[in-house]
Formats: C-alpha cells, sequence, structure tokens
C-alpha cells in the first residue's frame, strides 16, 4: 500500500507488528506528548500539515498516536485512512466543556453516546442513525479511572461542529445566534448531556458503518454553568488525567481493546 495523502504513512511504515490501536488527538502537541511520555522510543510516522503521527509501544502492545486535527471533518479523513491501514480500535482523547454543575473542570468525562449535530455524521450515516461509544471499551475505561481515583462522569456527549454558535455562545464575534442555537445550552442541560466537543459523534457513527471500536474520553476545561471561559490552571491535569486513563486501559487489555 502506497502512502496516504493525510496521514503520510501506508502500511509498510508500520513494521512487522503493525498497531490495531490509536490514540486520537485533535491537538498535535497532545499526540507527540503521548508517545514521548509513554511511548518510550517513538517513531515518528509523519508530521504532515500538523497531522503528526508516532508509532510505539505499551508494554508489547504497538500503539499509534494520531492527531485528527479540529473538528469532524477533520477527524472523518484521518479516522478513514486509519481504518484503512489496518486500526480496529480508536480512542479519542480530547477536551470539552462541562455543561452540568457536577461535572467540574479538572474532571474527565467519559462519552457512553453522542448526540451528532454534525454534517460530517450525517454523511457517515443518517442522522437517526445512533453514535454510541463500544460499551465494552467504555466500562474498561470508567473502572479504570476509578481505579486511579480519577473523578470522571459516564453519559452523553452533545457533538457539534462549530466551537461558538453550535454551542449556545453569545459573547462571541457574532452575537445573534439563530434560533435554533438560542438557549442551547439549558436544553442541552434538560437532556441529561454532560459536556461539549466536536469531533466524537462523527467517530461514534464511522466506528458502527466501518467496523471497528471507538471510545472517547475528555479533560473537563471549562465549567459553562459558571464560566464560559477555558480554566488554563486545570486544562494540564485535566488533559493529563484522561490520557492516563486512556493509557492504562490500554496496557491493561493490551491488543483486546
Amino acid at each position: 500500500m502506497e502512502k496516504l495523502y493525510h496521514i503520510g504513512f501506508g502500511r509498510e511504515e508500520l513494521g512487522q507488528n503493525p498497531p490495531q490501536i490509536a490514540f486520537l488527538s485533535g491537538d498535535p502537541g497532545r499526540a507527540k506528548r503521548i508517545a514521548d511520555d509513554y511511548f518510550g522510543s517513538a517513531t515518528v510516522l509523519s508530521e504532515h500539515r500538523g497531522l503528526n503521527s508516532y508509532l510505539g509501544f505499551l508494554g508489547d502492545t504497538p500503539v499509534l498516536s494520531a492527531t485528527s486535527g479540529m473538528g469532524a471533518p477533520s477527524l472523518s479523513i484521518i479516522v478513514n485512512e486509519l481504518v484503512q491501514v489496518g486500526i480496529k480500535t480508536i480512542i479519542r482523547i480530547g477536551t470539552c466543556g462541562s455543561i452540568q454543575p457536577h461535572v467540574p473542570a479538572g474532571s474527565v468525562v467519559i462519552s457512553s453516546a453522542a448526540l451528532a449535530r454534525q454534517g460530517a455524521a450525517n454523511d457517515i450515516a443518517p442522522m437517526d442513525y445512533p453514535a454510541v461509544a463500544d460499551p465494552f471499551l467504555t466500562v474498561a475505561l470508567a473502572q479504570t479511572a476509578s481505579s486511579l481515583a480519577i473523578d470522571h462522569h459516564v453519559g452523553i456527549t452533545a457533538s457539534v461542529d462549530t466551537f461558538y454558535e453550535g454551542q449556545g455562545r453569545v459573547g462571541s464575534a457574532n452575537p445573534h445566534l439563530l434560533r435554533s442555537q438560542q438557549g442551547l445550552l439549558q436544553e442541552f442541560q434538560h437532556l441529561n448531556i454532560l459536556n461539549f466537543e466536536m469531533e466524537s459523534g462523527t467517530l461514534f457513527k464511522m466506528a458502527g458503518v466501518y467496523g471497528f471500536k471507538a471510545a472517547c474520553l475528555c479533560g473537563v476545561i471549562a465549567q459553562r454553568t459558571e464560566d464560559e471561559r477555558v480554566i488554563l490552571t486545570q486544562k494540564d491535569d485535566a488533559v493529563k488525567n484522561a490520557i492516563e486513563i486512556a493509557v492504562k486501559t490500554v496496557e491493561k487489555l493490551g491488543a483486546l481493546a
């Protein structure tokens, strides 16, 4: 197989023991952080267009740490190409904003399913096609979080295409939200949705259609029931906790993840 255009590598670059598991981060810096901190000696597969990918091992298990870019359209390209090179399990490690008072900044949300308000998701499957995480992988992540005594919350995520309008933010360059976006935060709170992010709905639909396992966990970096701002003092701990949960789960499950 030739190198795939967006991820910048093909199956030949993955060696004789190719990985079947990938950690997927929107931020290329986070993908590199995972590789540097947990893979020991990581191989740089590509840093093409900021879509960085690294190959390493957790124990005897080969693993990729890859970058999806921001948002579902970019993620859909990367996930498609990762599946083409043989990836069978994808764990998204991201960040999010909480919309529930009991989900504080610094904690981790493990998504059991997503309300997918995304054009990319609708290109994969109809609007009413369920966007659900792999239940066994989701439970494994929650069990790991409990064993590490990390504050975590399992539930439904709102996955949208835009950071401002699509999440009902009013304090941006556009103060005139469409009627369908006005009061969105309060409406989703009443539906017991835990958080907003921008990728999991498309990832989960792709998993259902393509036939791979998917999970998503996000460090909470904003508590929108209190303040719209990202809480930078707690961001690093939240992201570190999400990474730790994902890594320890794969170490425990290995190729079975």
